[in-house]
Parts: structure tokens; C-alpha cells; sequence
């Protein structure tokens, strides 16, 4: 009996995703679907197995027919059986660690191993691989050595389709997540002081998650201040608030792999004049981004509309992108709403409105979950729009 937090996704759905997938390989004529993950980015091999690499990387390959297997390296044999959704595991070298260890007494399995038990025969596969960025030339070598006559076909597509629109199921992990990430940004706001450094707080925010729930944060905890703020993506540091700073929080929490963040700023002590003004643009473009959102809206019109209106404002100079991005079991995932976007939304699908202005001394970023409805979203995190100016 695997154990669980009390919001999981049971086992019948990890059964009823191999089917989805086994049906669209069907459809495109593929004889196999393998798709690769690593710790940073294990969600689509997680998709289907529950399974979250550790220093090494993971697969899964289904077959047409609905049979699934996991692949592991080889540290992983008893780790991945006992936490796999799937009851086939193989031992693959390909998916050894970064150190690149020979394991020279290892008799290890082999992908005609997997392909033989999962029921696929023949020499002259269509094989999809997923996960193309993150399919290292190891694995894809080995593929290729293993099955010289075959085609290889990337796919991510498949996992886009499969992944876009969420179940009951995941749309409940990502509210308990978020439930969980407001916690912990509001105790990081009881617990703030000057002089106390970024890394404290990510400290702070860590502690809350894990009393509350989570199995691990959901993205590194991003806790800025001052020119820090100015970076899209980074990392926290031993900076030291000083009384008059805006500190960014993007705080968060995963459960069941599944990743939910909120962020907003705050400011320790009273924010005024311009630096006022471009944050309180940004939480009004992050409004206006929400009011766009229904099903059957194109996504590129969304983001062409929004670009227009940082210019109509006055801050296109401060564009850095677009309005809305995918969320699931990785905080940042396909599709994106971008001005290239060739799609329209579809109910369940999940995204961060996520607005983010960058100016020379400092950014801001406003940012939470939605789920796309017939008429609007519903938004899965406690809703946010209050600006935190703090007294000392």
C-alpha cells in the first residue's frame, strides 16, 4: 500500500492515462511512445508512473496495445518498484547518473527488453519520443542503437495533449498547493524584518509547506529584494532587507507532483511615486488578463491584447512576456499563451496569470492558478491584490 497526503491522485487514473496515450498512438501510427524525465523536470514520466527520478533520470514506454513500463537507472531498481503506478520496472544504463559510473557488474536490461515484454515486435518501429529537450543524446543513442531500421518521431505533442486539461483529480492538487503556498507567504510577511537576509525567509517558507502538507516546494522559493526583483528567473541570496525595499515573493508547495505558486510584492515601509505606480500597473494588467480568459478565446489574441496594453500604458519598455503560461506538475508548462499561439481554450485547462514588469532598479510580479471555464476561470489559489506595506 503506497502512502499518500490526504490530496493524491489515485492509481485508477494513472491506469486510465496509459490508455488515453496507447489511443493516440494508435491514431498517429506509432508503435511506441517513450518519454524521458530528470529530477528537475520529471513530469512526464511521473504522469504516467508516479515515479520521481533522484540524481538519475526516468522513462516510460507504452505501447499501442495499453501496456506500460517504467525505466529506471541502476540505483533505482527497489525505489522504483516500491513507488511505480506501473508494475513493469527495467534497468536501463542510459538513465544512470551525471557522474556517468560504468557499473561494470551490472546486467542490465536493454530497450529490446521493454519492447519485448510490452507486446511491440518488428524492426522498422515509428518511435515517438517525448520530452525531446530533455531526452539526453545517452538515451537518445541508445534508442537509436537498439532500433538501428526505426524512425524516430518527436512527440511532444502527445504529451501537450494529454496534460493540458486537468482532471478533478489534479485540479485538487493544485488547490491543496495553493492553499499551502498563501500559508507560508503570509507567516514570510508575519515573520519579515530589516535586516534579516532573502535566504531566512525562503527558511521561513520552507517550514510552512512541509508542517502543511506539501511533498517538496513547488518551484525554488523566490524571495527578491530591491535589483533582484528585476530577474524573471533566479535564485534567493544572503542580501539583507533594508526598511524601504519591495521584496518579491514566489512561494510555493507541490503536492502529488503536482506544483502551485502565488506571488506578490511587498514593500517594508510605504511605496510612493513611480515605483508605486509600476506596481499597481502590473496588478491592473494582471486583472485585465483574467477578465480575457473563457473557453473558445484564441490564445494568441489574449497575448497580442496584452502587449498592446502595457503599450497603451505606456510600459512596453518593461515587457519582458506573456500573459499566461500552462501549470500542472511542473509550475511552468506547455502550452503558453504566446502572440504565436495557434489554439484556442478549453475548459480545465490550467494556467498562472503570471505579470511580470522589470524595470532598471527594480521588477514586480503578480501571479497566481486559474482554470478555464465556459464563461471565465476559476481561480484555484486565495485570490491576491493587496500591496503589504509593512511598518518597522
Amino acid at each position: 500500500m503506497r502512502e499518500h497526503g490526504n490530496v493524491y491522485i489515485p492509481d485508477e487514473e494513472y491506469k486510465e492515462r496509459v490508455i488515453r496515450a496507447a489511443k493516440i498512438l494508435q491514431r498517429e501510427g506509432l508503435d511506441a511512445l517513450i518519454v524521458n524525465s530528470n529530477e528537475a523536470d520529471y513530469a512526464n514520466a511521473r504522469y504516467f508512473s508516479g515515479f520521481w527520478p533522484l540524481f538519475e533520470r526516468a522513462g516510460v514506454a507504452i505501447a499501442p496495445n495499453g501496456e506500460a513500463a517504467l525505466l529506471v537507472g541502476p540505483e533505482s531498481r527497489e525505489f522504483g518498484a516500491d513507488r511505480s503506478r506501473l508494475d513493469k520496472v527495467f534497468v536501463l544504463k542510459e538513465y544512470r547518473e551525471g557522474a556517468d559510473p560504468a557499473y561494470p557488474e551490472l546486467q542490465a536490461d536493454t530497450y529490446q527488453d521493454v519492447f519485448h515484454a510490452l507486446g511491440i515486435t518488428g524492426k522498422k518501429l515509428r518511435i515517438g519520443v517525448a520530452s525531446y529537450l530533455d531526452t539526453s543524446v545517452v538515451i537518445m543513442e541508445g534508442i537509436k542503437t537498439a532500433f538501428p531500421e526505426s524512425e524516430i518521431v518527436r512527440a511532444d505533442h502527445i504529451m501537450v495533449e494529454l496534460r493540458s486539461i486537468k482532471s478533478v483529480n489534479e485540479i485538487q492538487c493544485l488547490k491543496e498547493g495553493y492553499r499551502i503556498a498563501e500559508l507560508a507567504t503570509q507567516q514570510v510577511i508575519r515573520e519579515i524584518q530589516p535586516g534579516m537576509t532573502e535566504l531566512q525567509m525562503v527558511g521561513v517558507a520552507e517550514r510552512v509547506i512541509y508542517e502543511n502538507g506539501a511533498e517538496y516546494e513547488g518551484l525554488p522559493m523566490y524571495v527578491f529584494s530591491e535589483a533582484s526583483t528585476r530577474h524573471a528567473i533566479s535564485r534567493s541570496s544572503y542580501r539583507k532587507f533594508q526598511k524601504g525595499d519591495i521584496v518579491q515573493l514566489n512561494l510555493s508547495a507541490r503536492i502529488d507532483g503536482y506544483s502551485a505558486s502565488i506571488g506578490y510584492p511587498i514593500v517594508l515601509g510605504k511605496l510612493e511615486g513611480a515605483r508605486r505606480d509600476a506596481v499597481m500597473f502590473g496588478l491592473e494588467a494582471h486583472r485585465w488578463t483574467q477578465n480575457q480568459v473563457r473557453a473558445g478565446v484564441q490564445a494568441s489574441e489574449i497575448a497580442k491584447n496584452f502587449y498592446q496594453y502595457y503599450v497603451e500604458h505606456g510600459y512596453q519598455d518593461h515587457f519582458v512576456y506573456g500573459p499566461l503560461h500552462g501549470t500542472g506538475m511542473i509550475e511552468v508548462e506547455a502550452p503558453w499563451v504566446e502572440t504565436s499561439s495557434d489554439y484556442r481554450l478549453k475548459p480545465n485547462m490550467t494556467y498562472q496569470i503570471d505579470t511580470f514588469i522589470s524595470t532598471a532598479t527594480f521588477g514586480v510580479r503578480w501571479e497566481k492558478g486559474i482554470a478555464v471555464t465556459e464563461t471565465g476561470c476559476e481561480v484555484l489559489s486565495p485570490e491576491i491584490g493587496t500591496l503589504y506595506e509593512l511598518e518597522f
